[in-house]
C-alpha cells in the first residue's frame, strides 16, 4: 500500500523536528539549569499507565498536592526537547533495552514504560516477570524493555559460612549481553547495615571482611564492573550510567531545620548550587567511567535530583513505607531523566 501525501508530509516534518531538536541541544550542558512550571506537565496521567508498582504510585495512595507534577527542567543554555515515544520506539527496533540495577533503576524503567505507553497506548504488549527480570515487549515496534534487579552489580553467593559479597566477581552479567542497550546503576544498597544488608560477609579477592568502608567497597565493586564492560560488552551495545540519586532526609541538606525530610515538601529548591554540595560517589563514579574505553554516557542525574525534595513518596507509597525520600513518584522526576535520555539519543551519544 502506497503512503499517502499526507502521511508522508506528517513524517517528513517529525524528522525535521527532531533534527533541529538535536542542533538546537549540541554543544548544551543538559545538566545545569532550574526547574520551571510548565502547564503542560506531567507527561502522562499516572491512573492510566500500567506498568506502575504500588511504591512509586503516589497519586493513588493519597497524594492530593499536584504542584510537584507540573515541574519540567530548563538546562541553562537551551531546551530539552519533547519526549518523542514513537520516534525513540522506531530507533529501538529490533532492539533489547536492559535497566540494571536497584530499586531506582526500577523507578526509571517503569517511568520510561509509561512515557512510551502515553505515546502509544493501543500498542499490542506483551510481559514476563521473574524473581530479578522483568520484561515488557512492545509488539508493533518489536522493542524489548528490560530491568533486571542487581543491588550491587558485583555477585551475593551463599556458602557455608554465609552470604558473601563478591567485590571480583559479576557472573550474572552473561544475562546483560543478550540486551543491545543497557543502563546501569548502583550506590543505593552498599550504606546499608543490620537486618537490610543482605549478606554477612565481603570478599575481596582472597581476603574476607566481616565488614568495611562502604565507599570503598562501592569502588572497588564498580571498577570489577568496569573491567567487566571493557572484556565482555560488545562494541554495538550502546552504554548507559545512571548518576546517583539522592535521598532527603535530612533538611539541613536543602538549608532547613535538621529535623525536616521530604513530608509535605511541595516545591524545588531554588538555587544553583545545592546546599550540602555534591554527593560524594559522584566522584568515584564519573573517574570509574573515565577508565572504560568503551563509549559509555553518563546520565548526571544527581544535581537536578537534589534540588526536587518535593517529588518523593514520602508516605504516600503502597509499599507502607513510614516514610520514603528515597525513590520518586510516578508520573515525576524520572521522567526528566528519560527525557535526558532521550536527548542524549537524539545527540547520537
Amino acid at each position: 500500500m502506497g503512503i499517502s501525501f499526507g502521511s508522508l508530509f506528517l513524517l517528513c516534518l517529525s524528522h525535521s523536528v527532531l533534527r533541529v531538536s538535536a542542533d538546537a541541544i549540541s554543544g548544551c550542558n543538559l545538566y545545569t539549569g532550574n526547574w520551571v512550571i510548565d502547564q503542560s506537565y506531567p507527561l502522562y496521567d499516572s491512573n492510566s499507565c500500567p506498568f506502575i508498582r504500588p511504591e512509586f504510585d503516589c497519586v493513588k495512595y493519597g497524594r492530593t498536592d499536584k504542584l510537584y507534577l507540573k515541574y519540567k527542567w530548563k538546562p541553562s543554555g537551551c531546551e530539552l526537547p519533547r519526549f518523542d515515544g514513537v520516534d525513540l520506539l522506531r530507533k529501538w527496533s529490533g532492539k533489547k533495552v536492559m535497566f540494571v540495577g536497584d530499586s531506582l533503576s526500577l523507578n526509571q524503567y517503569e517511568s520510561l514504560l509509561c512515557m512510551i505507553h502515553a505515546a502509544v497506548p493501543n500498542a499490542r504488549t506483551s510481559s514476563t516477570r521473574t524473581d530479578v527480570l522483568t520484561i515488557v515487549r512492545f509488539e508493533d515496534y518489536d522493542v524489548s524493555l528490560m530491568y533486571y534487579l542487581s543491588h550491587y552489580l558485583v555477585d551475593i553467593v551463599s556458602a557455608p559460612m554465609g552470604r558473601i559479597l563478591k567485590l571480583n566477581s559479576i557472573q550474572a552479567g552473561h544475562t546483560w549481553l543478550n540486551a543491545d542497550v543497557l543502563i546501569f546503576n548502583t550506590w543505593h544498597w552498599w550504606p546499608r547495615t543490620g537486618s537490610a544488608q543482605p549478606w554477612d560477609y565481603i570478599q575481596d579477592g582472597q581476603q574476607f571482611f566481616k565488614d568495611m568502608d562502604r565507599t570503598a567497597a562501592f569502588t572497588k565493586g564498580l571498577q570489577t564492573w568496569a573491567k567487566w564492560v571493557d572484556s565482555s560488552v560488545p562494541l554495538t551495545t550502546k552504554l548507559y550510567y545512571q548518576g546517583v540519586s539522592p535521598i532527603h532526609y535530612h533538611g539541613q541538606d536543602w538549608g532547613a531545620s535538621a529535623t525536616r525530610t521530604c513530608i509535605g515538601e511541595t516545591q524545588p529548591v531554588n538555587t544553583s548550587a545545592y546546599p550540602a554540595g555534591p554527593v560524594p560517589q559522584e566522584a568515584i563514579v564519573k573517574n570509574i567511567l573515565s577508565s572504560i574505553s568503551k563509549p559509555i554516557y553518563l546520565l548526571d542525574v544527581t544535581f537536578l535530583s537534589q534540588l526536587r525534595k518535593d517529588g518523593h513518596p514520602s508516605k504516600y507509597s503502597g509499599a507502607k513505607f513510614d516514610n520514603d525520600c528515597t525513590h520518586w513518584c510516578l508520573a515525576g522526576v524520572p521522567d526528566t531523566w528519560n527525557q535526558l535520555l532521550y536527548a542524549s539519543i537524539l545527540q547520537g551519544k
